[in-house]
């Protein structure tokens, strides 16, 4: 788990614009919020620093920073534990134990996708809030995760049936498992209107099937 902030950098994060996350500080203090991951750098100018969805969720008072990202290599790697009993917030990405309160995870669930949206209207060049984010191309079995759990879906757990995300090979696509065909589709339903692009394929030797998901660029 990455360290907590510090009493100044707190300090400017409760600071922050309540409703576009807009900070102030010194360009030392704004790098050191942006190496972990609680702020980014404008793309055009004036190149003003922005919370993060992990910098809104500290600013509420809701969570601790980020821990590190979900193992994204090969479909069969076992993804870290997400739970929120960790004190931290990470997308399920189907394998995890289930070992939270389910409506406190709806509540993080529902505040990291606002905040995902957010992201989305600064860093967007048109501003659009329909269609994926730099970050969320550059974070792409977390963000495909996201809009799956934000959308009321269930990942897989030990017990239980749902989905599972893992990378592939393809740049910019993800693969979606689910429990049956019917599935499928409620998860294509769920990641093109949180604007991805989804087909359906079949693997050549197991014959199952699956989703390869993709960031939709227009």
């Amino acid at each position: 788990m990455t360290r907590p902030p510090t009493a100044a950098q707190r300090r400017l994060i409760e600071a922050a614009d309540p409703v576009t996350g807009r900070l102030k500080g010194t360009q030392a203090q704004l790098a050191a919020l942006v190496k972990r991951g609680l702020a980014f750098r404008h793309p055009r100018p004036p190149h003003d620093h922005f919370l993060t969805p992990a910098g809104h969720r500290i600013r509420k008072g809701e969570e601790t920073p980020e821990a590190p990202a979900p193992q994204e290599t090969g479909k069969t790697s076992a993804p870290e534990n997400t739970s929120s009993d960790s004190g931290v917030f990470s997308a399920r990405v189907g394998g995890e134990k289930e070992t939270y309160d389910r409506s406190a995870r709806m509540r993080e669930v529902r505040s990291a996708w606002q905040g995902l949206l957010e992201l989305r209207r600064m860093t967007n060049p048109d501003g659009a809030t329909d269609r994926p984010c730099g970050w969320e191309r550059t974070h792409l079995v977390r963000a495909a995760a996201l809009a799956l759990e934000a959308a009321g879906q269930q990942p897989e757990g030990p017990d239980t049936d749902g989905y599972r995300v893992r990378a592939t090979p393809q740049p910019e696509a993800v693969a979606v498992y689910g429990p049956d065909g019917a599935a499928l589709r409620a998860y294509v339903t769920a990641l093109e209107r949180a604007g991805w692009q989804t087909g359906e394929h079949t693997e050549p030797r197991t014959r199952i099937r699956y989703l390869l998901a993709s960031p939709r660029r227009v």
